[in-house]
């Protein structure tokens, strides 16, 4: 991915496939495309491999409670 949205979600009460829901609904508001792939901070333990269709990448440049989202 060359451009995507950073998004910072902290709420503990959140697991992480609804933090990847409101993050591609805000980016798809935002910029009237799907998003395709995520980026996600390594301390998201056993991270699912896709969530509506979003490919899940653990990555560890990104930093905790932080996600990359856009179009791959």
């Amino acid at each position: 991915m060359k451009t995507g949205m950073l998004w910072f979600d902290n709420d503990p009460s959140t697991d992480l496939p609804a933090k990847v829901r409101r993050a591609a609904g805000y980016y798809s508001g935002k910029y009237g495309k799907s998003p395709t792939l995520c980026f996600v901070a390594l301390n998201f333990k056993n991270p699912p491999a896709t969530v509506d269709g979003i490919t899940i990448k653990p990555n560890r440049a990104i930093l905790t409670d932080n996600l990359w989202i856009g179009q791959e």
